[in-house]
Formats: C-alpha cells, structure tokens, sequence
C-alpha cells in the first residue's frame, strides 16, 4: 500500500511518502528536495541532480525528523545539509 499525507514543519508543508514494505519506504518530499530513508539510493540521485538527504534506521515521519542524516547529494550540500544534522534541520532547508 502507498500512503501520501500532507503535514507541517514548522509551518512548511511538506508531503509524506510511506510504502509499505519491511522495514517501510518513507520519503519527505520537500519544495527544494527530499528527505528519504536509507532504500533511497544516493549515487543515482547524484546522477539524476536530485537535491536528496538520507536517514537510516526509521520507521516513521518522525523518526525521520528525529534521525541524523547520514548522507547526501552535491546539491543537498550546497543548501547546507551535512551528514550528523538531524532530519528536521534537512528538512527546513529543503523546505
């Protein structure tokens, strides 16, 4: 099943992407790129230009929020996401 619900981030909307597979596939969309779980491939993104953070281990939006990045793309980077700042931090700068 795939879930897409709409939510807030310190007043920034953002859409949330959930498939369920074990664990499941999540994705904060964001207007300049996208927070993802650790299925989300980072070299392919840097290929395509895809503005992208990562964060594993989670299970949930928040957690997401909750987790540290553990990497990202050129372009992430150049907004001033760095691997260690927490999901919510990446979000608010993609946001």
């Amino acid at each position: 099943m795939i879930c897409v619900e709409e939510f807030y981030i310190e007043g920034r909307p953002v859409l949330g992407l959930r498939v369920s597979l074990k664990p499941p596939f999540l994705m904060i969309i964001c207007h300049k790129g996208v927070l993802a779980c650790g299925y989300f491939n980072v070299d392919v993104a840097e290929k395509f230009g895809v503005t992208a953070a990562i964060v594993k281990g989670v299970s949930s939006f928040d957690e997401m929020l909750e987790a540290k990045v553990a990497n990202a793309t050129s372009k992430a980077r150049e907004l001033g996401i760095v691997e260690g700042c927490s999901g919510k931090e990446a979000v608010l700068l993609l946001s």
